[in-house]
């Protein structure tokens, strides 16, 4: 008999509806349940494509008697992080304060007043590698909260009151200047893996926020070793194994330092933030390896992420059936050399394995292996090698296909919006510009409410129940923006302001700091706020990125000031931990450069237009129309001149002569 969340939307929950647990979504019924009833709350929290996660369901929470267990001692409480991110990062935050360590499944023990007092994240069916297990943990918990209660109190206190003292240093001392973004710079050289590119140790994840820094960092002042990180990783991913050779698209991050294995569920928020990276790169290198990367990705999020609504789903799980009905990571994008020759017969099969690295004892398991394109040689056979991608793509599709969590969520739409508008302008692909649309209008529709304010979720048309936090506001408004000017329709400058009103009005607090959720969002035991970067850009400095941007095309001093205000933050831990504020510096060096704003008055499309969204300066704004309307502010009272299409570019109050020479265009924008 399902449980209560047969009711939810999220794929994540609703994998867990059938479980003989007694699930509860996260609700104030559930807390009142538990204080009625005087036992802990048991809080799971995963997501849909979670290796891990389903191998806890399915050892522990399919399991009857462990069920049973859980449904006499405890209220159990199931949270999808995707769809709650503020529960996720209240929790998380006290998990990596007690074990100094974090991840997901998620497991954390609370009192009925949300308090925990207890922690971990996957826990075994029985004790191995010095692990206890399941049912030991839920029977010590059970066991301290009936016999030491003032114990299990005290702990929760404590721990409560820790959390609640941890104040945010949020560099108050002004903002971050030339010598912050050099010192952020060299604490980037030192922690560059100089044989196998990218940072630190393994596990690796893609850089992306890391690596927009550097290319900003290149372009404001030339330096040739930011550049040369940010070309050199991107290719080493673009070879490894992360990246999908067949079909396009980065799986999420490499569990080996030398991007070879990777973990292999593929999130959209990877895709989109790669997308643009990709893309940005071309455009300052004109790499061809990076246009065919930006293209397959984007064409892999239209292609495989693409709800029929017009948004983009959240992921695609790490597993897939096997053939033999097992569900194993990795199963639908892995090969053996046998599996080669079946597919291609013996001398293509012998080519495949050279030119894609497969080998016989495999660089995964079980004798199988990941593609990569290690080879460099320009000797290839470049037709016979698209000709067996084409008849391994096609094999391949005979297989199960990884599950799909197609839920909508509004701040890695707005990602996959910017990225799909701006490599569609690039590389002349409409097609591409007219998807990023479409997703806009979805969360118009959907996401945002009469006032502005934004779901989190939607799923099959319809919002979930979940309030938009920081990052949905910024990474949208980012998005809205970023289609504002290829586009020309100032109607997203419009909604992008709306949306940054609501962030000036509900999650700012003193000093220019900013709050992850609303100021009349549920109160949790802690108001989650974190401006370093995780897999996404934090909300943080995502805001302050279009807090920026919109007051350079509008000319608003609370949006500037705002702005600045959040940059604080950038100088207090950009030279001390560059790796985790990417986002950040990258907005820095935009607000170091002006930003640019480049009004282009003629026809959208035109090869000024383009000339302006290929120039290279930091964080540019672009706004390009018919002069006279009163969609883009830039564009007022700047005419063609001679009737010929013309570009206006001003910075820090200062404007130079206009132009209608492209070339010229470009040597103002660096381009």
């Amino acid at each position: 008999m399902p449980n209560r969340l047969a009711h939810e939307t999220s794929p994540y929950l609703l994998q867990h509806a059938d479980n003989p647990v007694d699930w509860w979504p996260w609700s104030p019924e559930a807390f009142d349940e538990a204080r009625e009833r005087g036992v802990p709350v048991v809080l799971s929290v995963g997501y849909s494509s979670c290796h891990w996660c389903h191998v806890f369901a399915v050892e522990s929470f399919e399991d009857e008697a462990t069920a049973a267990y859980m449904n006499e001692h405890f209220v159990n409480v199931k949270v999808d992080r995707e769809e709650r991110p503020d529960v996720d990062a209240v929790y998380m935050e006290a998990v990596q304060a007690a074990t100094g360590q974090g991840g997901w499944p998620m497991t954390v023990f609370l009192t009925a007043d949300a308090e925990p007092f207890y922690f971990g994240t996957y826990f075994p069916p029985a004790p191995r590698h010095g692990m206890p297990s399941f049912r030991q943990i839920l029977e010590g918990v059970v066991s301290a909260w009936t016999e030491r209660p003032d114990e299990v109190a005290e702990v929760a206190g404590r721990i409560v009151h820790d959390l609640a003292g941890r104040s945010l240093a949020h560099g108050g001392e002004g903002l971050p200047g030339e010598q912050d973004l050099a010192q952020a710079l060299l604490g980037l050289t030192r922690d560059y893996d100089e044989k196998y590119a990218g940072f630190g140790g393994a596990p690796k994840f893609p850089p992306s926020m890391t690596i927009e820094f550097l290319l900003r960092h290149h372009a404001r002042t030339g330096a040739e070793g930011a550049l040369q990180m940010a070309a050199e990783t991107c290719e080493a991913m673009a070879r490894g194994g992360m990246y999908d050779q067949l079909a396009g698209g980065f799986a999420r991050y490499s569990v080996d330092r030398a991007w070879v294995t990777p973990h292999f569920e593929k999130m959209l928020y990877d895709n989109a933030l790669l997308c643009r990276v990709y893309a940005h790169l071309w455009r300052a290198t004109g790499s061809e390896l990076a246009r065919r990367v930006a293209l397959e990705t984007a064409d892999f999020m239209v292609r495989e992420l693409r709800t029929a609504e017009g948004g983009f789903a959240s992921a695609l799980d790490a597993d897939s059936e096997d053939g033999g009905g097992k569900h194993v990571e990795g199963a639908y994008y892995v090969w053996t050399p046998a599996q080669l020759r079946e597919a291609l017969g013996e001398q293509d099969a012998t080519f495949a394995a050279e030119y894609f690295g497969v080998t016989e004892a495999g660089t995964f398991e079980e004798g199988a292996s990941v593609l990569q394109l290690p080879r460099t040689d320009d000797a290839v056979d470049r037709d016979r090698a698209a000709d067996v991608r084409a008849r391994l793509l096609a094999a391949r599709e005979e297989r199960a296909r990884p599950g799909r969590d197609d839920k909508v969520v509004a701040a890695w739409n707005g990602l996959a919006i910017a990225a799909l508008a701006e490599t569609g302008a690039y590389f002349d692909r409409p097609d591409l510009i007219e998807r990023a649309t479409e997703a806009a209008d979805l969360l118009v529709q959907v996401h945002m409410g009469d006032d502005a304010r934004l779901s989190r979720t939607s799923r099959d048309g319809r919002a979930g129940d979940n309030a938009g936090v920081l990052e949905d506001y910024g990474d949208v408004a980012e998005g809205f923006l970023a289609l504002a000017a290829v586009t020309g329709e100032g109607v997203w400058l419009e909604f992008a302001g709306f949306l940054l009103d609501i962030v000036l009005q509900h999650f700012t607090g003193e000093g220019g700091q900013l709050y992850d959720t609303a100021d009349d969002a549920e109160q949790l035991i802690r108001r989650p706020q974190d401006p370093t970067d995780s897999a996404t850009p934090a909300g943080w400095t995502a805001a302050a990125g279009a807090l920026l941007s919109y007051a350079a095309h509008t000319g608003s001093e609370a949006h500037r000031a705002a702005a600045e205000g959040a940059l604080g933050v950038v100088k207090a831990l950009g030279p001390r931990v560059p790796r985790f504020i990417g986002w950040g510096l990258a907005v820095a060096e935009a607000l170091l450069d002006g930003p640019r704003e480049v009004a282009v008055a003629g026809p959208v499309g035109s090869g000024l237009h383009r000339t302006a969204l290929l120039g290279w300066a930091p964080g540019a704004v672009v706004a390009a129309g018919e002069t006279g309307g009163a969609e883009f502010p830039l564009l007022v009272d700047r005419p063609m001149v001679g009737g010929a299409p013309t570009a206006y570019v001003c910075r820090h109050f200062v404007c130079d002569a206009p132009t209608t020479d492209a070339g010229e265009l470009a040597r103002k924008l660096g381009g």
